[in-house]
């Protein structure tokens, strides 16, 4: 009777046990509902895959998803007035917010007039020959300035923009110790830069174009890239997108791109822990398309552009997969994503400094540059 008294009152305090840490471990699910809706540039002829969609939760917890190539969405949020916020290269140059009601268990669809991606950064070119990428960024419904080369020795004027695009032969033989110099102190403090073939000397140095490796001026270390203007006139067929998330965004993995003009640049030799590759020539295994978030050499001072009004900032916030993803969210909001964990600065860098991209194709006087003009727009809304 002893023992058998004994191993009930176990029994009772395993019982007990276990069910006291059932209830205590249990938290309310979230109700949730349904917000779908498609992305469409400014002026909406054209959508936007790839786009970050998101919410918060009270508890700051973060609901997302990514826009599909057509730039369809479907996001599960928690119920209640939510910020529905949608944002391309992390947010610092394009990004929307909308205010929402999400009802447990409905479905909210958004109407595409308003579902639009704003452009809040300040925009100018450098005009070249046979590459007009400015046209693209205006067909698109977006805004941008012509500057000139004696516009980028003075960082007055340099400072004022959040992205510069440099089209091939906009270089014109200009050489100028001072417009290097503003070229790195943009970029080192937010800035980010586009250049296209033979725009490639604003970079690594050179008067027009690029011969050599070791060029002469130019502010990216000459062991991080080298292009000569060695190509030939051609088609490559197949070129490859190797950057998943590229090709999520453009819905193709490979695709055809037409160099009409002879002395195009090669990237020779480059270094691989610097550059992210995102498409490839499969016969040569070289890259067409390079970017980088980590430059960091000119001085360190004031943000540029828009970013110098304080009131946005870029963070690494993580999900609850142990996720980390680059947001910019109203400065106001910081607090409570600095008690979460989250962190300031871009997810993927390890400086402040924008995002350079090259590419070694445009779009040219023959006008159609068939799928390559898909990609040069993904690289406008995400630099």
């Amino acid at each position: 009777m002893k023992i058998k008294s004994i191993l009930v009152t176990l029994l009772a305090l395993v019982f007990l046990t276990v069910s006291c840490s059932k209830d205590d471990s249990s938290t309310p699910a979230q109700d949730t509902g349904t917000i779908t809706g498609k992305l469409l540039v400014k002026n909406g002829s054209k959508p936007v895959g790839g786009a970050l969609v998101f919410v918060f939760d009270d508890n700051n917890k973060i609901y997302h998803t990514y826009t599909q190539a057509n730039g369809d969405f479907s996001l599960e949020a928690p119920v209640g007035q939510r910020k529905l916020q949608m944002q391309t290269g992390g947010g610092t140059n394009f990004r929307t917010s909308l205010q929402v009601t999400v009802v447990k268990d409905q479905t909210l669809t958004i109407d595409p007039s308003v579902s639009r991606l704003d452009q809040v950064a300040n925009m100018a070119y450098v005009a070249g020959s046979y590459d007009e990428i400015q046209d693209i960024v205006t067909g698109l419904g977006y805004t941008i300035t012509q500057i000139t080369n004696t516009d980028l020795a003075d960082y007055n004027v340099v400072s004022q923009y959040d992205i510069i695009f440099l089209n091939c032969g906009a270089k014109q033989g200009y050489v100028n110790a001072a417009m290097d110099t503003n070229l790195a102190n943009f970029v080192t403090n937010g800035g980010s830069l586009y250049a296209s073939d033979w725009a490639v000397a604003y970079l690594t140095g050179g008067s027009s174009n690029s011969h050599n490796c070791g060029e002469a001026g130019g502010f990216i270390p000459d062991d991080k890239l080298c292009s000569k203007n060695i190509g030939a006139s051609t088609t490559i067929s197949g070129a490859q997108v190797s950057d998943t998330n590229l090709a999520t965004a453009l819905g193709f993995s490979s695709l055809d791109i037409e160099y009409n003009l002879g002395s195009w640049q090669n990237v020779f030799s480059y270094d691989a822990t610097y550059w992210d590759v995102l498409v490839t020539d499969p016969a040569s295994n070289q890259p067409l398309m390079i970017k980088t978030t980590n430059f960091s050499s000119g001085t360190v001072s004031e943000p540029v552009g828009n970013g110098a009004d304080g009131n946005w900032i870029t963070i690494c916030h993580t999900d609850d997969s142990g996720t980390p993803i680059t947001i910019t969210i109203d400065a106001a909001d910081w607090p409570a994503h600095e008690a979460h964990g989250d962190s300031l600065g871009s997810c993927t860098s390890t400086t402040n400094s924008g995002t350079i991209y090259y590419t070694t194709f445009h779009n040219h006087a023959t006008g159609n540059i068939g799928n390559a003009g898909l990609i040069l727009e993904y690289v406008i809304l995400n630099l």
